[in-house]
């Protein structure tokens, strides 16, 4: 009898896999056939709302449609019950970015403390918010921030980043011009490490600044304050 329901359960498994299956190549099929400009679909996959399926697009990119690929709808999905932001959250988990993958060589430290918990930060030294940011990231202690300079929003950006970069002190020429307003004495040397970071924000979308990473791999777009940088350190951990 065992052995029956054993078959009967991976016979119903084995029908619902070629349902979706099937379901998926005719959301593809149509979606793909209507919209030609339509990026790859990278995946295709059940939401909790009945009949709504999550459509995923340049890596991380959200649309919806119905199970024919009749509709696509771009949006935030909301669970009423939980009061939970979905695609929020699937976009924060699809953004996710391992902190041993982050390129520390091209990121220069200042260290709070004892240092002991971690956090990285992509930052435009003419970014209004990011200078708000770092004056409140002074009240936190016992950290390590791997700053990245993240020039995008002026040349001037880049310049000023150049000349950080190649400072004999890089933390203490950041912290004299984003929290104390002192101009960044002209320096040279070589600068790829810029590119780089430049590189690697187009590849992980990074389109504002400041950008914050944490030792979990969660991503917190904007100048959080103290408390909240206390609590994504905690929630790091």
């Amino acid at each position: 009898m065992k052995f029956v329901k054993s078959l009967i359960a991976i016979s119903m498994a084995a029908c619902a896999l070629s349902t979706a299956f099937a379901q998926e190549a005719v959301i593809r099929k149509n979606l793909t056939e209507r919209l030609p400009n339509l990026p790859k679909i990278e995946e295709i996959s059940k939401t909790p709302m009945n009949g709504l399926f999550e459509i995923r697009l340049n890596d991380s990119d959200i649309f919806y449609t119905d199970a024919e690929g009749n509709f696509l709808i771009q949006g935030n999905l909301i669970d009423t019950k939980s009061k939970r932001n979905l695609t929020e959250e699937r976009t924060e988990k699809l953004n996710a970015v391992a902190f041993d993958s982050l390129p520390l060589k091209d990121a220069f430290m200042v260290v709070r403390g004892n240092g002991k918990r971690k956090m990285a930060v992509f930052e435009d030294p003419n970014c209004g918010y990011c200078k708000r940011f770092e004056r409140d990231l002074q009240k936190v202690s016992d950290v390590t921030v791997y700053m990245f300079l993240y020039p995008i929003l002026s040349p001037d950006s880049t310049d000023k980043s150049k000349n950080i970069w190649c400072a004999k002190d890089k933390g203490k020429a950041w912290q004299d011009l984003m929290v104390r307003d002192l101009p960044v004495p002209k320096a040279s040397c070589e600068t790829t490490a810029i590119d780089r970071n430049l590189d690697f924000g187009r590849k992980h979308k990074i389109t504002g600044t400041p950008t914050l990473f944490f030792a979990n791999g969660s991503r917190v777009p904007g100048a959080v304050n103290a408390q909240q940088i206390e609590k994504f350190l905690t929630d790091a951990k």
